[in-house]
């Protein structure tokens, strides 16, 4: 591990100025920040520190924000949750609030890491971990997403765990995350605060980018800029369900998973939303494919049309060439229970 400056943040309106007062300007060009320079914030830490000892990530300064005042859980005004930053994962999954009205995040979390992880890892940074990739963690291997422009072993080389859907050719690592996946199947936001003090609302299907020419920015998050809440909108109608398929039964990544709220009665499907985790570059969420599913009695024919829509563009790489026909049976045996009640 390398050197590196440590700072404590007593207040999120002091955490953004104190990463820029204490990374150097020369440091806070866009590849530098998105990648492994410039400064961090670090809660849990259960992704950087690991990044860190591999010197993945190298930053020159890091902001302890473990402390800030971002722990609670309220509900807001229309019936939505607010979620601060800095809940833990366990805590999360386990409020009375989230269990009884949003099940498909409680599930997801549940499903994610191990009891000691979630204990320790926070809301923001869950939304913040970087991929799983072989190469990405391989310090001796080439890797656009860490040396922009040094190529991308994975496209040849062993790709099992990677994404079919939103890869360039510089890039097919999958996003990790399970809570981002059901988050982004209840339209969450994510509210930051800026180094100019003013704060905004990122809708969570604009967060992440798409890898395209530039892998190495994963967000559209500003330099410093800080994650202080999670909102989410009032709960959707449906039975709330996330299916996860890996390799076993814990404390593994998804090859494919599915947050799903289906709202269906006698034969008809009022209401769908389906985000993905483990086939894409960020978590997967096709809109055609909930209104195509509402559009019509459900039949295994609308099921497998739904399926077509979701992979038309699906691209597998070798070793990761089954995730297509795994996550049409995915898809099928999700829409089906729901159909019959029996999603969960």
């Amino acid at each position: 591990m390398k050197t590196f400056a440590y700072f404590r943040a007593e207040t999120p309106e002091q955490a953004p100025h104190l990463l820029a007062s204490q990374v150097d300007a020369d440091h806070w060009d866009d590849n530098q920040i998105q990648g492994s320079q410039g400064g961090k914030y670090i809660a849990g830490g259960t992704n950087l520190l690991d990044l860190m000892k591999l010197q993945i990530e190298t930053p020159i300064a890091l902001v302890d924000i473990s402390r800030l005042p971002l722990t609670d859980i309220e509900q807001t005004a229309d019936g939505g949750l607010k979620i601060g930053a800095m809940v833990t994962n366990s805590d999360l999954a386990a409020h009375p609030l989230v269990r009884e009205r949003y099940a498909v995040l409680s599930r997801a979390l549940l499903a994610g890491a191990s009891g000691q992880l979630r204990n320790k890892a926070s809301t923001g940074g869950n939304l913040l971990q970087r991929t799983r990739c072989y190469y990405f963690y391989s310090p001796n291997s080439p890797c656009n997403k860490r040396i922009p422009g040094s190529g991308c072993p994975a496209r040849e080389g062993r790709n099992r765990m990677h994404a079919i859907l939103g890869i360039s050719e510089h890039c097919i690592a999958q996003h990790p995350s399970d809570m981002a996946v059901a988050m982004q199947a209840l339209d969450a936001r994510v509210e930051t605060r800026r180094i100019d003090g003013t704060t905004r609302h990122i809708a969570l299907a604009d967060f992440y980018l798409l890898p395209e020419d530039h892998p190495e920015r994963e967000t559209v998050l500003e330099t410093g800029e800080l994650i202080t809440h999670i909102i989410l909108p009032p709960p959707p109608a449906g039975q709330h369900a996330y299916r996860k398929v890996r390799d076993r039964a814990s404390y593994a990544f998804a090859l494919v998973s599915v947050a799903a709220v289906i709202d269906a009665t006698s034969g008809q499907i009022h209401g769908a939303r389906l985000a993905f985790g483990g086939i894409g570059v960020r978590p997967w969420r096709n809109k055609d494919v909930e209104q195509l599913l509402c559009s019509q009695p459900a039949s295994p024919q609308l099921f497998n049309q739904a399926a077509d829509l979701l992979l038309k563009d699906a691209k597998g790489s070798g070793d990761n060439d089954f995730k297509i026909a795994l996550t049409r049976r995915v898809l099928l045996s999700v829409l089906t229970d729901a159909c019959k009640g029996e999603l969960q």
